[in-house]
């Protein structure tokens, strides 16, 4: 490799982009090939006429955009797709997710994004409604796109099946998992611990002298069940129950006017029972609002009468939303794990089957929907 040459020094610029920029000209102008090594950053400084760090600093932004590859122990290389990069000008991380706008996923875009830009790269959020068929067209459009990464919450109902994600893999595509895995496939997985959302919730409830709960989900997915079976446990062990009566759960993919529906049936029946629970654990934010709304409306003070807890992001955004009492977790700080992860294996750091789990810790929220087991008793006739 030759030394810079005068089109590339330009005192306007830092030394370590004027590096990058004679690096880039060597591979367009053929001198350097994709697989070829480079001369090791000593001797790189001192072609360069530059400090080792400022030659480790062009290094590390060509690395992030997928020119060159380090090999630990062997060196470093320029990268198999590097002219596809240079072409596409940035790399590509895909966000693939449930919905958009509601519980933590914005939370989740926002750290996703946060990360990424601090990488220089794209980012692209696919919105699946949580529907098999629209996430499958989503993954193939991003693989035809050749993106450079792909995060994905997978859809809980149905089931994401393992034959959308092999695909990606074959083509050396980084897939993390967000929430949960999908059964069949190995990759790294940042998530929570559904039981211990569920006991987190119970808890809260059985120290303000809850005894008879209800639990409250959309469907029956794996992390509802998570959910529900943390919550019978944190109340058993407080002394209390929850009711297999109780435990009201539908059949719908997201929150829709169906849905309100099915709660707003099910509250009125829950109220009129002869024992009706003091307390709801509801598995999303988004339904806990809904319950919220659909309790004021029958004329049930919240927490006066019946306590309210959901499930959502650490980031409060909206009026209600701030309101309830809610089991929380840090979604920006999972969208920040998702990019390091997709990071480290586009740039061979960790296999693309790596099977590692990142767990998130939980906390509760300070809203204004948790309080005192009620003493009342039907303080208002339901019918």
């Amino acid at each position: 490799m030759k030394a810079l040459k005068q089109d590339d020094v330009n005192e306007a610029k830092p030394k370590h982009e004027q590096l990058r920029m004679h690096l880039i000209r060597e591979l367009t102008e053929g001198r350097l090939r994709p697989g070829d090594a480079l001369p090791t950053e000593i001797e790189l400084a001192t072609t360069a006429k530059m400090a080792r760090n400022t030659v480790r600093q062009a290094l590390s932004e060509l690395e992030r955009k997928g020119v060159i590859r380090r090999v630990r122990g062997r060196g470093t290389f320029i990268h198999e797709s590097a002219m596809q990069h240079l072409k596409s000008g940035l790399d590509v991380f895909a966000l693939v997710i449930p919905e958009t706008r509601g519980g933590y996923y914005p939370s989740l875009q926002r750290g996703f994004h946060e990360a990424s830009s601090q990488l220089q790269n794209q980012v692209i959020v696919s919105d699946t409604d949580n529907d098999p068929f629209r996430q499958a067209d989503a993954l193939l459009q991003l693989m035809d796109k050749k993106v450079a990464g792909i995060a994905l919450v997978p859809t809980s109902s149905p089931t994401t099946p393992a034959h959308q994600i092999r695909p990606l893999h074959e083509r050396k595509i980084p897939v993390v998992f967000c929430h949960r895995r999908v059964e069949g496939i190995q990759a790294p997985l940042v998530t929570f611990s559904g039981l211990e959302v569920g006991m987190v919730a119970g808890r809260a409830l059985a120290e303000r002298g809850h005894r008879c709960v209800a639990f409250f989900a959309a469907h029956r997915s794996g992390l509802s069940q998570q959910y529900e079976q943390g919550f019978r446990e944190a109340m058993k062990e407080g002394g209390g129950d929850l009711p297999a009566e109780f435990v009201r759960s539908d059949v719908v993919s997201k929150i829709t006017v169906e849905h309100e529906r099915f709660l707003q049936a099910n509250l009125e029946e829950l109220l009129r029972h002869p024992a009706r629970p003091t307390a709801i654990f509801c598995a999303f934010d988004s339904q806990a609002e809904m319950v919220y709304l659909l309790l004021n409306r029958l004329g049930v003070r919240v927490p006066g009468e019946i306590s309210l807890v959901g499930f959502g992001g650490s980031w409060r955004e909206g009026a209600i939303t701030r309101r309830l009492t809610s089991v929380t977790v840090d979604e920006e700080e999972l969208g920040r794990q998702a990019v390091k992860l997709l990071a480290e294996m586009r740039h061979h750091e960790r296999p693309l089957n790596d099977g590692s789990e990142i767990l998130l810790p939980l906390a509760l929220s300070d809203g204004e929907t948790l309080g005192a087991a009620s003493v009342l008793k039907h303080a208002k006739s339901h019918k």
